[in-house]
């Protein structure tokens, strides 16, 4: 066989060889927009619903979660805090107010995940706007499970619905009232309720058609304990509206704090800012 046979043959095979070798070790991905990730990084909503399950608070007992929001691309901060997270006695889950990834990629949501399943505790998200940009919809679905849902632990009914109204070009059916009026009116048995998005009806981002339904629909609702959400990247707690209804705004993974929230009675609660 001649060099130069030789030769043209490697140049023929070598790049063959190497894709096949980054595609084997996980290193490539052939689009951004590619939301294929393995089995065990799907459906993880119902998957950490089904570890909380299994840690039963018992009626009556205190609750205490985590609240923070908005991961985004803070991986190092995310590895902190889920250290400092670890640290918190008696905590149940920790509460992600939206935007786990910044362009909506699977590959983001999948290092938020391998980030966050370290937890001594399940985790649950709710989706941000961050989340649905490109063809992150599907992806988050995919990843995580439904926009909108809603379960009961222990005495609390949490509601968790999409708000991220201006990525829908402000159509008038996000949040979809349709869903979370029934939401609200139905305790499933528990004691008080928490409702929990991304975009709170205050910013830009809420669809302003549906800024006085969504309101109004807590202002009426029966033993709402607060209304949390993310995308402002600070902390705040306050009644914007002065109608009784307390609206919670997480911090960031940037701003390297969370929210330690305690939670009985009807609706007392309290609520702890770490900084990690």
């Amino acid at each position: 066989m001649s060099p130069l046979f030789t030769l043209r043959h490697w140049f023929r095979v070598a790049p063959l060889a190497i894709l096949l070798g980054l595609s084997g070790c996980d290193l490539l991905e052939f689009s951004p927009n590619d939301n294929r990730v393995p089995q065990e990084f799907t459906n993880l909503t119902q998957k950490n619903l089904a570890k909380l399950e299994a840690q039963p608070l018992a009626p009556g007992d205190t609750l205490r979660f985590v609240f923070t929001g908005d991961s985004q691309q803070f991986y190092d901060e995310a590895e902190a805090l889920v250290a400092s997270v670890n640290q918190q006695p008696d905590i149940s889950f920790l509460l992600v107010a939206g935007d786990i990834s910044d362009f909506g990629l699977a590959r983001e949501m999948r290092w938020v995940d391998e980030k966050l399943r370290r937890l001594n505790v399940p985790y649950l998200t709710v989706v941000g706007n961050h989340d649905l940009v490109g063809n992150g919809r599907e992806t988050y679905q995919r990843i995580f499970g439904a926009l909108n849902y809603s379960f009961v632990y222990g005495d609390t009914k949490f509601i968790l619905v999409d708000t991220n109204g201006r990525e829908y070009n402000f159509n008038g059916q996000v949040p979809n009232m349709g869903w979370l009026r029934p939401q609200l009116a139905n305790l499933d048995g528990a004691r008080r309720q928490v409702v929990v998005s991304h975009v709170p009806p205050t910013n830009v981002d809420f669809d302003p058609a549906l800024r006085a339904p969504y309101a109004q629909a807590l202002r009426d609702t029966e033993n709402l304990v607060f209304e949390m959400n993310g995308h402002n990247h600070s902390s705040t707690i306050g009644q914007p509206y002065d109608d009784g209804v307390t609206y919670v705004n997480s911090d960031a993974f940037s701003e390297r704090a969370y929210m330690v929230v305690t939670v009985w009675g009807d609706r007392e609660f309290r609520i702890k800012r770490v900084q990690f």
